[in-house]
């Protein structure tokens, strides 16, 4: 089944120079294996990171998650992942893994507190039926079908923690796209797997559409 042609995706472009970014002005502080000075890792944020994800994390672009206000633990965890190669996602495989095995760990605790300390701006606004049916699947699940609630990890207000990512906020398309990841046994997690496979895709575009429009 075809999920991505991430060979033909517009931006292929955009984020090879944002490799070339990262390996001139990345470099030097992560050869070093210390921590990065603060203006240099707001550098490397905006000028790599900030390409595609919003200087301040807050990209329009739904092809990308929206990194502001996301749980600093999560995100150096998934950084930690995309450099090890222990995600197979197509993105992953496509770019992060590219873009994130300079990084040191120190660097990449340091860029987590980056977009952690950013504000999350606000949501967008979907049609008011599917938010109705998205909030409704996300608070209580769909006991029919085995889906349990979405805030029983994610958090009542979609805000997560350090172990589950913050989703209030975060594109519909990019939600969406991780759920069929999921449902393919593309991206890792047991319980994330089990869960897509047994929302039906208006439901999880519902879901998606809900956590989008919070903040």
């Amino acid at each position: 089944m075809r999920i991505d042609n991430l060979k033909d995706w517009p931006y292929r472009s955009l984020l090879t120079a944002a490799m070339v970014t990262l390996a001139v002005l990345g470099a030097p502080v992560l050869a070093r294996g210390v921590p990065a000075p603060s203006a240099r890792v707001r550098d490397l944020a905006i000028g790599t990171c900030g390409a595609c994800h919003g200087v301040d994390g807050n990209t329009t672009n739904p092809m990308f998650p929206r990194l502001a206000g996301q749980h600093a633990g999560y995100l150096a965890q998934q950084l930690r992942e995309f450099k090890d190669h222990k995600r197979s996602d197509p993105d992953a495989l496509a770019y992060m893994y590219g873009m994130a095995s300079p990084l040191s760990n120190a660097t990449i605790e340091a860029l987590a507190q980056y977009f952690a300390r950013q504000t999350a701006g606000p949501g967008k606004r979907h049609a008011t039926t599917e938010v109705a049916v998205g909030n409704r699947i996300y608070h209580q699940g769909i006991a029919a079908q085995g889906v349990p609630a979405c805030s029983a990890c994610h958090g009542p207000g979609g805000l997560g923690n350090k172990q589950f990512p913050r989703l209030a906020g975060q594109h519909a398309e990019y939600i969406v796209m991780q759920l069929r990841y999921y449902r393919h046994k593309l991206r890792q997690g047991a319980v994330m797997q089990s869960v897509a496979a047994m929302l039906h895709r208006s439901q999880r575009r519902a879901v998606a559409d809900y956590l989008a429009s919070l903040r």
